[in-house]
């Protein structure tokens, strides 16, 4: 109870610029506790969507990860969203990798959101307390150079200790706006490397899978090719290919069919 009558003491005497600085502490922490509140969701979201979606893309079924995928919000969700696309369509490492790091620019905006505003306030409400103080002091300085000189010394030292707690208390607040600020860069950051391991995950899981694809199917034509045994049997079988005759030689060979046919002929005459 003491404590709390300190507080409202210290700041009743602190003059007219506490309540601005309370309010610039007051939106400053909406806007921290908006932001956290935010990042901790998408942090959670993005991380349950690829353990939903991570074990389908190793199972190459790419068809069932676009499914997935199509209507979800999450930033995990569209970056594998625009990949998969891309892979459908041109199964080209460099247009699939362009379009994932598009979807991480259109995120970070997302993610940034607003941050700014907690250090903006940090700075407003240290300049307010020293402003507070500034025309503390100049009242006090007024104030004195009309008093009695046995009262002077006594109004100036209270004069001063009341100006210096509006410093104080923008101190405390723009120090405090200032680790939050430095919490919400801290969590955002970590959630676009998050979505960078992801996409460069996804990138090699897909990029594996088109060149499985690929050898198979390069195996798969190599097998419809004829084997030496077919073309073994199709010649025992006469069903051999004929090859085109030189017409020189069909001539040479027909001229020596002619002239063994003539030989058997003269042989019987001469008997």
């Amino acid at each position: 109870m003491d404590f709390f009558n300190s507080v409202i003491a210290f700041f009743q005497t602190g003059g007219a610029f506490m309540y601005p600085i309370l309010v610039v502490f007051a939106l400053g922490a909406a806007v921290a506790i908006e932001r956290y509140i935010r990042l901790v969701y998408e942090r959670h979201t993005n991380r349950a969507t690829w353990d939903k979606v991570q074990p389908v893309l190793n199972s190459g079924d790419f068809d069932r990860a676009r499914n997935l995928v199509k209507d979800d919000n999450t930033g995990v969700g569209r970056l594998l969203a625009m990949g998969l696309e891309r892979q459908g369509a041109v199964r080209r490492r460099e247009d699939i990798e362009i379009a994932m790091e598009e979807s991480i620019m259109e995120s970070i905006p997302q993610l940034e959101k607003r941050t700014p505003y907690v250090a903006l306030g940090s700075n407003i409400a240290t300049l307010l307390g020293l402003l507070g103080t500034i025309m503390g002091l100049i009242e006090a300085f007024t104030a004195v150079a009309n008093a009695n000189p046995a009262e002077k010394a006594d109004l100036l030292s209270a004069s001063i200790s009341v100006a210096m707690n509006t410093t104080a208390f923008g101190l405390m607040v723009g120090i405090a706006l200032l680790v939050v600020h430095a919490l919400l860069n801290s969590l955002t950051g970590q959630i676009v490397d998050s979505l960078e391991m992801v996409s460069v995950k996804a990138l090699n899981i897909m990029s594996s899978g088109t060149r499985r694809r690929s050898e198979i199917a390069s195996e798969s034509s190599r097998n419809d090719e004829p084997k030496a045994e077919d073309k073994l049997e199709d010649q025992q079988t006469g069903k051999t290919e004929e090859k085109p005759v030189n017409p020189d030689v069909a001539q040479t060979q027909e001229a020596q069919a002619n002239a063994t046919e003539s030989e058997e002929n003269s042989k019987p005459e001469s008997a």
